[in-house]
């Protein structure tokens, strides 16, 4: 079985440096390495090249600017491996990832599988903290890669793989955000398997709040755009980070104005995610960083959930969806 790792990169030299040392030092090298550099001012072809030198499988595209999708796209058409995984360049791959995997899919094989990410231990204490946010209970997190529940199971791209027949079926990505959501809809709605794996990766996510909170909004709108081509894939837990911003601005304003007792139960929650995260990281700095970063996942999706639920679908107004998405690349 061979894996053909496919990776989109933009202006990430340093990020790349990690991903490919952590890929040489793999126990199991049954993969070729596909970096499809789009339209970088900083490429990392140097990278590419000292990586090769030293006995990668790993070979280096250039191409113009037209998003990650085109990106991994343009890597599926140059890929010979039986399955086409991807990974983000800010991710880190542990050194028996494709040893366990290779064992996962002869044990159980499916179609299309994804995995869960985690923070490595030097990782920054603000990207720990993220982590914390974006995989916790308490933040809808847990709906991510550790989801149990395999029928409603969504792979992501920063841990993802499928065969080379579900290419040959469904085709490629499209060019829009949540692609990797809209791929794992199509490969299920085709009749294609999906499974997940319990095997990680390190995923170094956002460095700083600011483009967190940049990550999260457009997550929320991009929840929107997925409603209109697929209407039954709203559930209630994608409204819950809208329910969390209407809520806090209530309870403000009845703490206000009313009585400060109002307040409590938004104190009583930031104290849970505190010690969530004191537990799950044992840092006190973190559990601390934690609190601003749960209320900026769920302000930031919850605040770009209503602005396009109330434009798209209530006002009935934006870009028309066959111009946002259907005639986009992919099928």
């Amino acid at each position: 079985m061979k894996f053909s790792i496919i990776v989109p990169v933009y202006n990430r030299i340093d990020e790349v440096h990690e991903l490919l040392a952590s890929l040489e030092a793999q126990s199991v090298k049954n993969f070729e390495v596909i970096l499809v550099e789009d339209g970088s001012t900083e490429p990392c072809g140097a990278e590419a090249e000292a990586a090769a030198a030293r006995g990668l499988d790993v070979k280096y595209f250039f191409k113009a600017n037209e998003g990650r999708s085109i990106a991994r796209n343009y890597g599926m058409e140059r890929a010979d491996g039986d399955y086409l995984v991807f990974f983000d360049s800010d991710c880190v791959i542990p050194p028996d990832y494709f040893k366990n995997l290779e064992k996962e899919l002869a044990r159980k094989p499916v179609d299309c599988f994804g995995g869960p990410d985690a923070a490595h231990e030097s990782f920054s204490d603000t990207q720990k903290a993220i982590n914390y946010s974006m995989t916790s209970f308490l933040t809808t997190g847990g709906i991510r890669g550790g989801k149990i529940q395999l029928d409603k199971f969504v792979p992501r791209t920063f841990n993802m793989g499928f065969s080379r027949g579900v290419y040959e079926g469904v085709g490629g990505f499209r060019e829009m955000f949540s692609e990797d959501i809209d791929m794992s809809t199509r490969i299920r709605n085709a009749g294609f398997s999906i499974g997940l794996i319990q095997n990680p990766v390190w995923h170094k996510r956002r460095v700083d709040f600011r483009k967190f909170f940049r990550q999260v909004y457009v997550f929320g709108k991009s929840r929107v755009t997925l409603k209109l081509l697929y209407p039954g894939s709203l559930k209630a837990v994608h409204l819950l980070p809208a329910v969390f911003v209407l809520g806090v601005v209530a309870l403000i304003l009845l703490g206000i104005f009313v009585s400060p007792w109002f307040l409590l139960p938004l104190g009583v929650y930031f104290l849970a995610v505190f010690a969530g995260a004191l537990i799950a990281t044992r840092r006190l700095k973190i559990a601390a960083m934690s609190v601003p970063a749960a209320i900026i996942q769920l302000g930031g999706y919850g605040i770009g959930f209503i602005q396009d639920y109330t434009t798209k679908i209530l006002l009935g107004r934006g870009r028309n969806l066959d111009e946002e998405i259907i005639m986009r690349k992919g099928k």
